[in-house]
């Protein structure tokens, strides 16, 4: 009996070839990183450096445009920043992850109505948002902010005209907006702990507190981390609730941004050199605020087998 002659094998190519798929897959990714944030940042990078006077006119000149930042207005608008996530971190963290821990608990009455009513600001538009704010807080004797504080013998407040109450209405604004997404983020966290561990806990003898401290707590760490991360983002990227609340009639920059800042610089001013050093500085800050973040937390550590 005759052995059967093997076939040859067909020879794989293009598509085909386990060799070339791997690129093929990841290649949008490569082109869309490429694209879409790497050439503009080294753009920007370039740019900072550069006076521009149009889309073909560009001039070196050094540090000259970070020496401009340097000023009342750059300063004003960093310490609006700054001051602005300090109080978004220190809220918008332990806050919704305690409405998430008591909407996670099994005595908690209808958990999904009120996680979707937590997160309906959301979806709302942040320019009717802002004007329903505005109207709210206005300098009339009218309105419901000063027809509230009117009830304890208060006298009328010009809310958004100066720094601490105008501070107070923006973090307000973007409370009210965003804390339902973080409580979405933690509920969805809790929820995924196993039960086992709970009940492990119940039998050692813990309490609600001690099993939320050192059960819940540690379990969702990695969703802790990216909240935290994200909420810290969001601070010093925030422009649009600045906007929606002054337009563009805030009083001494009064509300202004970082953002703010870099988009009158550069669009409205038509200065896109010291627009693209206001970013870069702004850049560098988060990534050194996010690095000691995560540092703190400990994300960089290796994990015990």
């Amino acid at each position: 009996m005759q052995s059967a002659q093997k076939r040859p094998r067909a020879k794989l190519s293009g598509l085909n070839n386990p060799r070339i798929v791997p690129y093929v897959m990841i290649a949008p990714f490569v082109i869309y990183l490429l694209g879409v944030y790497l050439y503009p940042t080294i753009s920007t990078i370039i740019m900072s450096f550069q006076r521009i006077d149009g889309p073909t006119q560009a001039e070196f000149i050094g540090l000259s445009n970070y020496n401009k930042l340097l000023t009342k207005n750059y300063i004003m608008a960093l310490k609006t920043t700054a001051l602005f996530t300090v109080w978004d971190v220190a809220i918008l963290i332990p806050v919704p992850l305690l409405f998430a821990a008591m909407l996670a608990s099994k005595n908690a009455p209808m958990p999904n109505f009120f996680k979707s009513l937590y997160f309906i600001p959301a979806l709302t538009s942040i320019i009717v948002a802002g004007i329903v704010f505005r109207l709210a807080f206005g300098s009339l004797e009218t309105s419901i902010a000063n027809r509230f504080i009117g009830m304890f013998g208060a006298a009328p407040k010009m809310w958004l005209q100066f720094s601490g109450s105008s501070t107070f209405v923006l973090v307000l604004l973007t409370l009210w907006r965003w804390m339902g997404v973080n409580i979405v983020y933690f509920y969805s966290a809790i929820q995924s702990i196993p039960a086992d561990l709970h009940e492990a806990g119940k039998i050692d003898g813990a309490n609600t507190v001690q099993a939320f401290l050192h059960i819940t707590l540690p379990s969702i760490r990695p969703t802790l981390i990216y909240v935290l991360t994200i909420t810290v983002l969001g601070g010093f990227s925030m422009f649009t609730e600045s906007v929606a609340l002054w337009q563009q009639s805030n009083p001494g920059g009064i509300g202004r941004t970082i953002v703010g800042y870099m988009y009158m610089m550069g669009i409205t001013k038509n200065n896109m050199g010291l627009a693209s050093a206001i970013g870069i500085t702004l850049l560098l800050l988060v990534f050194g605020v996010n690095m000691i973040q995560l540092l703190l937390m400990g994300f960089f550590k290796k994990e015990d087998a």
